[in-house]
């Protein structure tokens, strides 16, 4: 599916996804990834379980996160409590749903100039 433009030049909208990837910044990506403002990282997580503290090192390593949004694959679930928590305590709020839902509210929330940023298991 293809997102209307709504973010500034130079952040990393996402432009659409299908299944095995994404297209985010004008680039097409492979797999799953991290997206910051102003960057597109590949991710190893290809499930929810595979997602940790440490697999999101990269958002936390970033700073001024205070919304990740967690795209959770085709179907909405929650990452674990100890997760949410860990995250929390480093001052960063989750939002989990579907991955597609996950990619609208990132738009959006880069769009209003929010400091989020999203962790997108592929479809």
């Amino acid at each position: 599916m293809e997102l209307t433009r709504i973010v500034a030049e130079g952040r990393q909208q996402i432009q659409g996804y299908r299944e095995g990837g994404f297209t985010i910044g004008g680039t097409r990506h492979q797999g799953s990834v991290l997206v910051l403002p102003d960057r597109t990282l590949p991710w190893d997580a290809a499930e929810l379980a595979a997602v940790t503290l440490g697999s999101l090192a990269p958002v936390l390593e970033a700073g001024q996160v205070e919304i990740l949004i967690l795209g959770c694959g085709a179907k909405f679930a929650l990452p674990s409590a100890e997760l949410r928590q860990a995250l929390r305590a480093e001052g960063v709020v989750t939002e989990s749903m579907d991955t597609r839902a996950a990619c609208r509210t990132f738009n959006v929330l880069l769009a209003e100039d929010r400091r989020v940023a999203a962790a997108l298991i592929a479809l």
